[in-house]
């Protein structure tokens, strides 16, 4: 038996379900919506990896001999809410901190703690921290609502299980110790109604029309999540990548703020059904190209 099956049955026998990543990927190996041959499982509708994952060790096993699968584990059907630190990025400015030193940071601030639990160290240096959901409570993925480099899993999310590897390692357990619950302070912050507020301009970009435009800017912003956000089946990446580039227009005349763009636009995104490793690069690629082609727009004093 390979250490992959290995792996993912042991995964599932925590009560975990579980469905195949490519070898050597964290990308699910089933196919897209665009693609879904209406069969099957996709029968009465295109089944998403969530709906198809199985803690069922008979599917597990046919469904690992075709190929090495990495294990993709459905984080809502089993009742968790992973949270994702991840180190800084290579892109990042010299300084910036990790997502583990920025919770630090917010366990401090607000005088509360996150309890020790179960772990799994990523091939980055990242953690991911497992906790029980909350009952009665869906809960759904979430990034950078705690802070940048802090993502959370739960519904409509899947996070890689340990005893899978990439290029860069391996996905390992760190911490076996029983899950901790979601912490209730960190289910408050997870669940509070995201609110779009309009960073105020740079001083050496604001003009006496200021004001209308910052109110232009902040329409635009709320329209263009919201048109991502509606995109139907097979229109949302065309949505995501037109919506990117006309904001990233804003960014460049100083209007927007870039962070504020991507969290936008990733609400919108995940609100749309797309998943971070669908739609992460598309708006970062999109926004940089309309800045890099808008950069003369940028207004002076």
């Amino acid at each position: 038996m390979s250490d992959l099956l290995t792996a993912a049955l042991a995964v599932a026998e925590r009560g975990w379900p579980v469905f195949p990543l490519r070898p050597g990927s964290k990308a699910p190996a089933l196919h897209r919506e665009t693609k879904c041959p209406r069969t099957g499982a996709c029968t009465s509708g295109h089944a998403k990896p969530e709906q198809r994952a199985t803690t069922d060790p008979n599917r597990i096993r046919t469904a690992w001999t075709h190929a090495p699968y990495n294990v993709g584990l459905a984080t809502g059907p089993a009742g968790l809410v992973v949270m994702d630190l991840d180190p800084p990025k290579p892109t990042d400015p010299p300084g910036t901190l990790s997502g583990a030193q920025i919770l630090e940071g917010l366990c401090r601030a607000m005088d509360k703690e996150v309890p020790p639990t179960y772990t799994v160290t990523t091939p980055s240096g990242g953690r991911h921290l497992y906790f029980t959901a909350p009952a009665g409570v869906a809960m759904r993925n979430s990034q950078d609502i705690l802070g940048r480099h802090i993502d959370t899993r739960a519904w409509g999310g899947y996070v890689v299980a340990p005893g899978s590897t990439t290029p860069a390692g391996a996905y390992t357990v760190t911490d076996e110790r029983p899950l901790a619950p979601l912490p209730a302070w960190l289910q408050a912050k997870l669940t509070a109604s995201p609110q779009i507020v309009a960073r105020p301009l740079r001083s050496h970009s604001a003009p006496p029309s200021g004001s209308r435009r910052a109110s232009y800017a902040s329409a635009a912003l709320r329209n263009e999540e919201q048109n991502v956000s509606d995109a139907p089946e097979g229109e949302r990446n065309k949505a995501l990548v037109r919506a990117a580039r006309a904001l990233g227009r804003l960014i460049a005349s100083g209007d927007l703020d870039h962070a504020e763009v991507e969290d936008a636009l990733s609400r919108g995104a995940e609100s749309a059904g797309l998943r971070p490793y669908e739609y992460r690069s598309a708006i970062t690629s999109a926004l940089n190209w309309s800045i890099r082609n808008n950069s003369g727009s940028r207004r002076t004093a």
